[in-house]
């Protein structure tokens, strides 16, 4: 398997980015508080199925540069870096799957620039009408944003006793120490905060376009922090084919979870590469 990692200096930031395979491209964008290895096995699957997956660490994570300003993180400006890295590969449109925060993101470049994807896997996270417009439930289940906005004081309580709290709300069984050894790292896990504090616009959202291209919609039971039908009420944010999958029975981190069922959605939706 042909896999490297290369830096893209792009939109004012570096960007550190697994590229691996060869065939039509697939962009996987990650989440909070993950990096590019969040798709691991799905990774290693779209490769043996005979795509290229172009696996950036989002600004800010992994091995990607810092941004000093919290407005860097916006939402708006992640979306350029993604295109950005697109022009730097010479890759005019691409299918993208997005979880989380990167689902977000997925969302927005799909809205914005529909001549860039050819078809969008959002993982967990909907259209973002579809998130703000959910009922109260949705709200109480993310209660950790507005926490999130306590500078300084969330990243303290955060990492105190060990990063007890930490462990107690994200609960990633044979993960966590790989996560909080990233975070720990100087201005980790301010970054990844601050994918929360730049973009409070996006809790008021309102009459965002509809998509264009197909839409695979990935939800799963276990996940603690989102409702079943802020995914579900996507469809109506989808102007072409809208395809719904739910995963029993396994958290937030569904890639990890049920890595060979979401590989193979992944691989079926996209359209194997050696068919």
């Amino acid at each position: 398997m042909t896999r490297s990692f290369k830096k893209f200096e792009v939109n004012g930031t570096v960007l550190n980015v697994l590229i691996a395979g060869q065939g039509e491209p697939v962009l996987l964008i990650h989440g909070f508080p993950d990096d590019h290895s969040v798709w691991r096995y799905q990774i290693d699957a779209l490769v043996q199925a005979g795509f290229q997956v172009i696996a950036p660490d989002m600004r800010g994570y992994g091995e990607s540069a810092l941004s000093k300003r919290v407005r860097d993180y916006h939402v708006s400006n992640l979306v350029k870096d993604l295109l950005a890295l697109l022009d730097a590969l010479k890759i005019k449109q691409i299918a993208v799957a997005g979880h989380d925060w990167g689902a977000g993101i997925g969302w927005m470049l799909a809205i914005h620039h529909p001549e860039r994807v050819s078809r969008y896997a959002a993982l967990s996270v909907g259209h973002p009408c579809a998130f703000v417009s959910a009922p109260m439930s949705q709200k109480l289940r993310s209660w950790y944003m507005l926490f999130f906005q306590l500078r300084g004081l969330a990243e303290f309580l955060i990492k105190a006793n060990n990063w007890s709290l930490f462990r107690k709300v994200f609960g990633l069984p044979n993960y966590e120490e790989e996560v909080i050894q990233r975070l720990s790292r100087p201005g980790r896990l301010t970054a990844g905060l601050n994918y929360y504090r730049a973009n409070v616009d996006m809790l008021f959202v309102k009459n965002l376009p509809s998509v264009k291209m197909p839409v695979l919609g990935l939800f799963s039971t276990g996940d603690k922090y989102l409702i079943e039908q802020q995914m579900q009420d996507s469809a109506q944010y989808v102007q072409a084919e809208w395809r719904y999958e739910c995963i029993e029975g396994v958290s937030h981190w569904l890639q990890l979870d049920a890595p060979e069922r979401v590989s193979a959605l992944l691989i079926e939706f996209f359209g194997n590469a050696k068919l």
